[in-house]
């Protein structure tokens, strides 16, 4: 098994790192948050135009690169680091991913070469009002009437709802229970009769909304893949989505990380850096050691999806455990160690510390991700 990075993913990470050193520092971050829809759209058509990000796992045949999920982890982790409010990831890591699973070759040729161009921006609904992506949470249905859909769904938490210009809902046939009759839809974000109101969340980096309709009709064109096989598309969107995130956190708390070694450097307490004590000392190489094990566990469970490993599901769940609970241990610490003005609105600190709590519980929280392991381990219920 390789354990180095090739030169072509080195290559992003420089990259992807240089970029945005120069052009999304912290100022980028406010400026994205000050913005209507959340989010810089020069910034954006600068990393989909210019960097071809969006691109980055669509299949050369629709205008991508075609590339695998360890690339799109290395992108995240920098993305992480960076903490850039952008729809990057309902955008690529969610929908495209799910259009490229569904296997619906229409769909992906309606949509995928404008993912990749970065001429739209889209975005998955699933979760309603208990913020689960379980099936028997799903409550929005739909029927078909004269040869078209009329959908009715109530969703919460959809990451950038309020400005994509796609909103894949996921809603089930009217009567049906548990995995059966789910299925996926492609709503246009300007479609009469589609609501939305973005949500007041404590982390502003990532923009959350509510999206409901009542009766919306749709062409039966709007379906994506199989009428109720959604499930198992979902399934394993989750799966791979949570590996993208948990590369995001990583990200996060090795900039948290980096920022606490350069300020107790600095700080002088008795005349000497309160990094050469010890308490400091070991208290950072705890979160290095973290941040180093979260990370080995997110690339290897990179790896087995982009080999179609069958360890996948639960290295996927692994990943996120080991990668929500570090982020928000190591931001934690990364406060303590700086002391009052690491959680002042004028230092960087207090968005990672929010942003670790935020991203804990966006794809399920810790203890739904070890069930998952605790299934694979056959303990029983």
């Amino acid at each position: 098994m390789r354990f180095a990075f090739t030169d072509e993913q080195n290559m992003i990470r420089d990259t992807a790192r240089a970029f945005l050193a120069e052009r999304a520092a912290s100022g980028g971050r406010a400026k994205g948050i000050a913005e209507p829809n959340g989010f810089d759209p020069a910034l954006w058509r600068a990393m989909t135009a210019e960097m071809g990000w969006a691109g980055l796992i669509v299949p050369e045949a629709h205008g991508g690169l075609g590339l695998g999920m360890v690339e799109l982890a290395v992108l995240m982790e920098e993305l992480g680091a960076a903490l850039l409010p952008s729809p990057f990831e309902s955008t690529v890591c969610l929908a495209a991913q799910l259009l490229l699973l569904s296997g619906d070759e229409k769909a992906q040729a309606q949509y995928l070469p404008r993912i990749a161009a970065g001429e739209i921006t889209a975005t998955v609904a699933v979760p309603e009002p208990s913020g689960e992506w379980a099936p028997e949470f799903i409550k929005s249905q739909y029927i078909v009437e004269n040869g078209k859909f009329r959908l009715t769904a109530l969703k919460q938490y959809v990451p950038f709802g309020d400005s994509a210009d796609v909103v894949i809902v996921v809603a089930r046939s009217k009567g049906s229970t548990g995995t059966d009759g789910i299925s996926l839809f492609a709503v246009p974000g300007d479609a009469s009769g589609l609501e939305r109101r973005m949500l007041v969340t404590m982390d502003q980096t990532r923009r959350q909304a509510a999206v409901t309709c009542e009766n919306l009709e749709l062409p039966v064109s709007a379906m994506i893949g199989e009428e109720g096989g959604g499930f198992d598309v979902l399934a394993e969107v989750y799966r791979r989505a949570g590996v993208a995130l948990a590369a995001f956190q990583v990200g996060a708390a090795q900039r948290c990380l980096d920022m606490t070694v350069d300020y107790t450097k600095e700080r002088v307490q008795f005349g000497r850096p309160v990094g050469s004590f010890q308490a400091v000392k070991h208290k950072a190489a705890d979160m290095m050691i973290a941040v180093e094990s979260a990370r080995s566990m997110t690339y290897y469970a990179a790896a087995l999806a982009d080999s179609n490993s069958s360890e996948f599901n639960e290295s996927a769940a692994a990943a996120q455990v080991v990668s929500s609970e570090t982020y928000f241990k190591v931001a934690g610490d990364a406060i303590q160690l700086h002391g009052g003005i690491g959680f002042t609105w004028e230092y960087d600190l207090h968005h990672y510390f929010k942003n670790a709590r935020a991203t804990e519980a966006v794809l399920g929280i810790p203890d739904a991700h070890r069930d998952t392991i605790a299934d694979h381990l056959q303990l029983g219920r």
